[in-house]
This record gives structure tokens, sequence and C-alpha cells, in this order.
């Protein structure tokens, strides 16, 4: 029986010593810059690039992954001997999967080792999702369980987030249901969620300091009498403050597992400076 590889997209951000120790293969999605194009994490880290943000001129676009990098890891890891699970970032955020639907198809008969699972999510969401198949994969789940678990997994995450300003999400097309919040008193920081793969509304509070504490608050009642439970914050360029977010929200909820990231360029763009998340796994 072949072994199940996993293949995601850079928005998953998962750590990197995870990803080499379950062998995961990151697809990276695109960032156009005026004339230059860069490969999420790749041409291009989370540093640089809000650095480069702040004096910007011209903003950034993103578009996502190409179908002939998804294609070179599908058939890559086919060459190898896997069955391969891809799970990516929702469908309703980003073209991902209907690139992955194209690398697919240009596979020929090889096709059918390969599954394709949205996420309906993003961030580590998406990768607590990645990161509970492998685990499955590495003790030889077969690719039809693998594909089961990650659809039941996809049940049991979620993220919230606290945005600075909605401008990066409406000028990139990404708003959502947080559209209703456009116009709102300027000092009023907005909480956003992924609900069945789209961007939806929470809650306005008047403070950042209030925002990242309704964060945890959030998540508290999402996974409240479940377990375990696993958690991750994720910052556009706010360190500090998702470091303090996750060391309190582990805490309170008696996290099984924590995991700390970034949020790479691509979702950077959107997003913008300033915001920080808060993604659980929880009963699973």
């Amino acid at each position: 029986m072949s072994k199940v590889a996993l293949v995601t997209d850079s928005t998953a951000y998962i750590p990197q010593e995870l990803i080499e120790k379950y062998h995961i293969t990151v697809t990276p999605q695109i960032l156009i810059w005026g004339d230059e194009t860069f490969e999420d994490g790749v041409d291009i880290q989370p540093e640089a690039f809000y650095q480069r943000l702040k004096n910007a001129k011209i903003m950034p676009t993103t578009s996502q992954v190409s179908i002939v990098n998804m294609q070179k890891a599908f058939s890559g890891l086919i060459e190898k001997g896997y069955d391969v699970l891809g799970i990516f970032i929702s469908a309703k955020l980003s073209g991902t999967i209907q690139s992955a639907q194209q690398a697919l198809e240009a596979l020929g008969s090889a096709a059918s080792k390969v599954a394709i699972v949205d996420s309906n999510a993003t961030a580590m969401a998406m990768g607590f999702q990645v990161l509970t198949v492998a685990r499955a994969a590495a003790d030889g789940a077969s690719l039809a369980d693998c594909v089961r678990l990650a659809e039941k997994a996809r049940e049991h995450t979620g993220v919230y987030f606290a945005v600075d300003t909605l401008e990066f999400l409406h000028r990139g097309g990404r708003i959502g249901g947080a559209q209703r919040f456009l116009g709102s008193a300027l000092n009023l920081k907005p909480i956003l969620m992924l609900e069945n793969g789209r961007i939806e509304a929470v809650d306005r509070v008047r403070t950042r300091t209030k925002a990242l504490e309704r964060l945890i608050e959030l998540v508290a009642e999402k996974v409240k009498d479940k377990s375990p439970i696993r958690l991750a914050t994720l910052h556009a360029n706010a360190e500090q403050e998702a470091r303090e977010v996750l060391q309190k929200a582990s805490q309170q909820l008696q996290a099984t597992e924590t995991v700390f990231s970034e949020v790479s360029p691509v979702i950077g763009t959107h997003a913008g400076p300033g915001t920080i998340g808060l993604a659980y796994m929880a009963g699973m």
C-alpha cells in the first residue's frame, strides 16, 4: 500500500520543523508588486515584506499557486511512490483549489493517486487540519482514510482575527461579511472570523487591548467542554502581542499543543499590518 504525502499552500503557516518532520509539501502563493513577482515565503519573507509595505507607493496584489507548481508537487510525490492528499485555502478566498484541479487534469491516469480537500479555512485553522492528517499518514493511514479524517478535522477548527483596519480586506476584495463594518467609527477595532470558508464580521471593540482579549473569549466559547485543544496565533508584524495572546489563551484553555506563526506576505496583503489571529482545533 502506498504511503500518503500531504500538500498544502503557503497560507497554512505550519512551522518549518513540523513541515520537515511530516514531509509536508508547501506550494507557494504568488505576490505581485508592480513589475515584480514573488513566491510567497520563498522569494519574500514576512519581515522584508512589512518593511517594504510601510513606504510603498504601489500596493501589492496576489494570485493563487500556479498550475505548474501544483503539478510539480503532485507528480514529484507520485513518482516517489506516494498517494497524495492536497488540503488548501478556502475556495471562497482563493483560486488555489482551481489550480490544483487543473493540475490534476494534466496528470492523466496518475490523477487517481491524488485527492483534494477544501479546508474552508486558512492559516493554522488549515494548518491543524494538515498536521492531523499528516500524523495519521505517518502511522500508515490510507488515502481514503486521510480524506475522511481531513473532512472531519475541518469541522473542528476555526480562526478569529482582529484587524487594525478593514482597508486592506476591502481593497483586496476579500472583505466578505465584514462589509457591514465599513464606515464604522475609526477607533473601533473589528473582530472577524472564518465561517464556511468566508470572512464574517463578529464584533467591534473600542481598543486594541480589548480586541485581543475578545479573541480569547470567542475561542473559549467555541472550545468549551471539548478536548484536546490546540491553539495557534498568527500575526502580521505584531510579534510581541501575538506571543502574549498565545500564552494567555494556552494557560486559560489548557491547550495540549500551541503553535506560534507569522502571517505570510500573501495574507498580509489582504489583512494588513497589525493583524493578530487565534486559530484552534478542538475535540479531536
